[in-house]
């Protein structure tokens, strides 16, 4: 399971808490039943206690249930993440610095929990877009309901640890993704520009076939450096499609197609056009999954034409 960060949450805050007040209650019972047999003589040091003891019985109760957050360091799983994203209370906002569809920079806090996220609400459909540099496309889409839905195919491929947790979400009268804001220290394009190699190439090499392999799927057309952060770990994360799932049935880059995770080739092979349906029926249009399916099927074929060229362990890892 993914372990998103180290923030953590009491998620047995509760029953904690009526453990703490037996606690409490049968401490209290036991300094009230020896304060009361005090000698007379000891007049004065019973004065000084029960000040002493108003003042700790103050402190318990606020600070037992403080460690027993602090005690709790099991990270959240997607799950609690995506009700933490859902759920959670936007308390600050600031314009990404990142990103053609200006996002933002939101953070989330439930009284437990502050972490940031980041929202996309874009959802511009035009019949024909001018992309610059002389490039233009037709029937152009740029949603933020592309986003939900890569990660729940992910989801059903088994690599939905490769991207954020993305849910839908309204803020100030608008609706978009929100994800999960991933502790990185740089994206591709900064690598590429610095020149960094990564310290286990094997590592990085398998991660990158993957999201080729992702990316080939949903007809991502706009897969650039910066949609792929680096985390501390050198883990590789694929972030924003809003601009994915053409209707297109042929790859966009087969020669990007070299090897494969084992694991997400048996899940491709297992795909069914009904299971992605209904995980994605509010993201995605009858076309859009049928080119889905078409793509899915021509990547399948393409790696089958390499096993038997060059062996199943030359292909799959």
């Amino acid at each position: 399971m993914l372990q998103y960060g180290s923030v953590k949450e009491n998620l047995h805050e509760s029953g904690a808490r009526r453990g703490n007040e037996k606690l409490f209650l049968e401490v209290l019972r036991r300094t009230v039943q020896a304060i009361s047999e005090v000698p007379p003589m000891r007049e004065l040091s019973r004065r000084l206690v029960l000040p002493l003891f108003i003042i700790f019985s103050c402190i318990i109760p606020l600070s037992v249930p403080w460690q027993a957050l602090a005690a709790d360091d099991e990270p959240l799983n997607k799950e609690q993440i995506k009700q933490f994203l859902q759920t959670a209370d936007i308390v600050k906002s600031r314009p990404s610095e990142n990103g053609v569809t200006h996002p933002w920079r939101l953070t989330l806090s439930n009284g437990t929990i502050t972490h940031d996220a980041s929202f996309q609400p874009v959802d511009e459909h035009q019949q024909r877009k001018d992309l610059g540099y002389g490039r233009s496309e037709t029937n152009f889409v740029d949603s933020y309901k592309y986003n939900i839905a890569a990660y729940q195919i992910a989801e059903l491929l088994g690599v939905d640890n490769m991207l954020p947790v993305y849910v839908e979400r309204k803020w100030q009268g608008k609706t978009g993704s929100l994800s999960w804001y991933l502790p990185v220290k740089m994206d591709d394009a900064t690598r590429f520009a610095q020149k960094i190699e990564p310290p286990d190439s094997d590592k990085w090499n398998k991660q990158m076939f993957r999201i080729r392999v992702f990316d080939e799927l949903v007809y991502d057309t706009d897969p650039n450096l910066t949609n792929v952060l680096i985390g501390q770990d050198w883990t590789v994360y694929r972030v924003d499609f809003s601009r994915a799932f053409r209707k297109y049935k042929d790859l966009r880059g087969e020669k990007n197609l070299v090897k494969c995770d084992r694991q997400l080739f048996e899940k491709l092979k297992a795909l069914k056009a009904d299971e992605v349906t209904e995980k994605t029926k509010r993201y995605l249009t009858k076309d859009e999954i049928g080119a889905v399916m078409a793509r899915r099927d021509k990547i399948v074929a393409k790696f089958q034409t390499l096993i038997a060229q060059k062996g199943e362990n030359e292909v799959l890892y």
